[in-house]
């Protein structure tokens, strides 16, 4: 299963939908994750375009009640692997954001990242899926991957083009890739 992952999209804040690149790098997902900072449900119907979407968001977001394709946080269940979906990933034991490097050098030496993780998530998890920081990062550790896809559109804060992640799984593994949607375009030859 290919899965498309994003967040910090911030529509129409930055622009009125995502732009193209975003369609180009998640061209052939079975699903799309949404990790939060949507602002409207229309960014979420614009990625339904290409493949179904389910997403999380900040708990209170109005906008979203009643749209099954929108919680506060999730669980889900894929090819044999258990994806923690939340948007402000904030770990007992560790008090600071997750950026990349952040969980080497500061997450509580000899502590349990799996049981931390399931006071977040209620259940044990493998992948967590997360947004907030507009930071991309893929990194595993004690065996669980991480992923942060950055944000498409307001990268480290910066309005322009940014990063998707594709998740890839099997029964038998999983991996995550951060794109560059700078480097994807009709010029490039990539699609």
């Amino acid at each position: 299963m290919r899965i498309g992952i994003v967040a910090d999209t911030h529509i129409p804040g930055v622009a009125r939908e995502l732009p193209p690149q975003v369609a180009w790098a998640f061209e052939g997902v079975d699903l799309i994750l949404h990790t939060g900072d949507i602002f409207v449900t229309s960014c979420l119907d614009w990625l339904e375009g290409i493949a179904p979407v389910l997403a999380v968001e900040w708990i209170g977001s109005a906008q979203f009640d009643g749209d099954p394709r929108v919680a506060g946080m999730r669980v889900l269940s894929l090819d044999g692997h258990s994806i923690g979906m939340i948007h402000d990933l904030m770990m007992p034991g560790m008090w600071d954001e997750v950026w990349p490097g952040t969980i080497a050098a500061r997450y509580p030496p000899g502590d349990s990242l799996s049981a931390s993780l399931s006071k977040v998530f209620g259940s044990v998890v493998d992948i967590v899926a997360f947004g907030h920081t507009h930071r991309a990062l893929v990194e595993e550790h004690q065996g669980i991957l991480f992923v942060n896809p950055g944000s498409p559109t307001l990268p480290r804060q910066v309005r322009q083009l940014g990063t998707v992640a594709i998740l890839d799984l099997t029964p038998e593994g999983r991996k995550a890739r951060i794109v560059d949607l700078s480097g994807l375009g009709p010029a490039s030859g990539s699609r």
